[in-house]
């Protein structure tokens, strides 16, 4: 079995391949091809590769290459994890909106509204040529904004291409733990958008555990996301909020930590992944080693602003495991290649699921996973609060798909302007303005 990954000089594909390498079963995948436009990083990312491989006997063969069609031809997967401006321009997507007030992360707010404007024609480019040349493959999707990117997809290859992330997968992990509960056996009721979600309950055996943890002050202000929101705030909401609903539930404190920091997120990765593969430029690298290494440094930063904001501090040495997306996109393909059954957290197109959005939608909520695909589980209705932000942020997504559609620089204003955390109408016409001036990739955005 093919896989393809795009995006294949990314630092993360070596989280993949290691997945790959503890599936010794029939069916598994046998052939690896990293695509990218910089034959720099692949050549980097192919010697961590095969440091990993060295004896393995079964291990993917890997091959490289820059031409987008000779790595999707023959594909039975194709993973797109690409990141259109790379580093550099999510550094430059965060100091505009910052400049303005406002926060820049890749995948929330104006940051994260022009992040999906350069991404959205890219990814409906990727999928138009697997229609064309791969039209019986799976496109499993981690490019950001995860859920527009999926959704901008999803409308020229259907339910084929299923979005996935971490961060639910690794709040449902650490609630379990704190529980005591084995978070294989756990059910998580989860549902939201990607990057706006709500863990809801936690069932070990049948019964919701999750009122005990909300009754246990102790228990949560023990682990990640408990310290970050803090317990009174949990148990007003009767949930725990997926990490990144810190940017709107305390938007002010990190606006004003990502303002006052030495360098925001994605200036610190760039500085960190230019070294890294300035490093590996070098042959005599032990390239596994020094992957290992910034890997280690690039999660114990994570959500550091934020932290900062919240006044916790750094972060404890058990919730530094994330969900592990190389582990959820393993188990999303066996599912689908083998017909191994599997209930995993992802991003799919809503139908009937949520009645507050319609059909096209994409929403993150558990799915059984078979042969067929993905398909969304029953949930009980979002409270009003959640409503509110959910709808809003999806208006948002359509207008970006709207803008990129029609070329319309007015439509893209009307994106910024009508996110929760972007306040006025002046500064979404500003981002525009300095976006477009920044970024060769919104030149299609007419006047």
């Amino acid at each position: 079995m093919k896989l393809t990954i795009l995006g294949g000089g990314g630092f993360r594909v070596p989280l993949v391949y290691g997945a790959l390498l503890g599936d010794h079963a029939e069916g598994r995948v046998t052939h690896v091809t990293l695509y990218d436009l910089d034959e720099g990083r692949l050549s980097a990312i192919a010697r961590v590769l095969a440091d990993q491989a060295e004896g393995v006997p079964d291990a993917p063969v890997v091959t490289a290459t820059t031409d987008l069609d000779e790595a999707l031809r023959g594909a039975d997967f194709v993973f797109s994890a690409i990141r259109v401006g790379g580093l550099e321009g999510r550094a430059a997507d965060e100091r505009i909106a910052l400049a303005e007030g406002v926060l820049g992360q890749e995948t929330v707010g104006a940051g994260g509204i022009a992040y999906g404007l350069r991404t959205v024609p890219v990814a409906e480019h990727i999928a138009t040529r697997v229609a064309q040349l791969a039209p019986d493959a799976w496109v499993i999707n981690f490019t950001n904004p995860a859920g527009l990117v999926t959704e901008a997809m999803s409308r020229i290859l259907g339910d084929r291409v299923v979005g996935i992330c971490d961060s639910p997968v690794g709040l449902g992990r650490r609630v379990a733990r704190i529980l005591g509960a084995n978070p294989d056996e756990a059910w998580i009721d989860y549902v939201g958008l990607n990057h706006l979600g709500w863990l809801r309950g936690l069932r070990i055996g049948g019964r919701d555990e999750l009122p005990r943890l909300l009754a246990d002050e102790e228990a949560l202000g023990s682990f990640e996301e408990g310290r970050l929101f803090g317990p009174e705030w949990l148990r007003s909401l009767g949930a725990v909020p997926n990490e990144y609903l810190h940017y709107y539930y305390f938007n002010r404190e990190a606006v004003h930590a990502y303002r006052t920091a030495e360098r925001t997120r994605g200036a610190y990765l760039r500085d960190q992944q230019a070294g890294f593969y300035e490093e590996m430029g070098k042959p005599d690298t032990p390239a596994l080693d020094t992957w290992h290494r910034t890997l280690a440094d690039r999660e114990a930063t994570y959500m550091a602003a934020n932290r900062e904001a919240a006044g916790i501090g750094e972060r404890d040495e058990e919730d530094l495991e994330s969900g592990g997306y190389e582990k959820v996109a393993l188990a999303l393909m066996r599912a689908v290649a083998r017909n191994e059954r599997a209930t995993l957290i992802l991003n799919v197109r809503n139908g009937s699921t949520l009645a507050a959005l319609d059909a096209d939608a994409v929403i993150e909520v558990p799915c059984f996973v078979d042969a067929n695909g993905a398909h969304p589980v029953s949930v009980a209705p979002l409270p009003y609060h959640a409503v509110g932000l959910v709808t809003a942020v999806k208006a948002v997504e359509r207008e970006v798909l709207a803008a990129v559609e029609s070329g319309s620089r007015a439509t893209a204003v009307k994106a910024f302007a009508l996110h929760p955390l972007v306040d006025s109408v002046s500064v979404a016409r500003r981002l525009v303005e300095n976006y477009t001036a920044e970024h060769a990739g919104l030149a299609y955005l007419r006047r």
